[in-house]
């Protein structure tokens, strides 16, 4: 275990250190469901938002650490003779650490495509009425894999993120399950 994080602060340091820069300012949509089952009722997502940027550090491999505001919908609905439809609605600080490979390209490529995957913290500040705050975990961690298209100074990722952490803390009477979102982003790519 020692060596693996002395090998990865050496990866990081040595690609920090000879890597270009770029500051890649964004927004996007998301698409959140939950792993959940509850009977006579379903999870569907909806359009969700986010709005932040990241900064990349490497040359074909490269790092990627970001920071976004997101908020989160997803459709409840149940299939009682009378449904009721509820908009379950959560917000909070997403933080997104990428590694990736530029497969065709670089950061100062007037084309490129890419690959990445990483980690993430999710930070909850906001629940919608419909969940009680002091039930749901306010931090969550999750993996996400994905593709980048550069093109010029634009770019489009499209990422896939599974929450490895529960929504709620007791799961005995309901269970949500984890999140499971679709993450579409795009912005610019300024090269420092």
């Amino acid at each position: 275990m020692k060596s693996l994080v002395l090998s990865l602060v050496a990866f990081m340091s040595f690609t920090v250190l000879s890597a270009q820069t770029v500051f890649k300012p964004s927004v996007g949509l998301n698409f959140t469901d939950f792993s959940g089952k509850i009977d006579g009722g379903e999870f569907k997502s909806k359009v969700g938002y986010q709005i932040g940027g990241s900064v990349a550090f490497g040359k074909k491999w490269y790092i990627e650490p970001g920071l976004f505001y997101v908020g989160k919908t997803t459709e409840f609905s149940t299939s009682s003779s009378i449904p009721t439809i509820d908009d379950i609605k959560i917000s909070g600080i997403r933080v997104p650490v990428a590694v990736g490979l530029n497969l065709i390209g670089n950061g100062k490529s007037t084309i490129g495509v890419r690959g990445f995957g990483g980690l993430s913290g999710f930070f909850v500040t906001n629940v919608s009425d419909e969940l009680n705050a002091d039930d749901i975990n306010k931090t969550n961690f999750g993996v996400f894999a994905g593709a980048g298209l550069d093109f010029w100074k634009l770019f489009l990722d499209v990422s896939y993120e599974w929450s490895l952490t529960n929504v709620q803390k007791d799961v005995s009477q309901i269970d949500i399950g984890n999140s499971r979102s679709i993450f579409i982003t795009t912005g610019l790519r300024i090269n420092l």
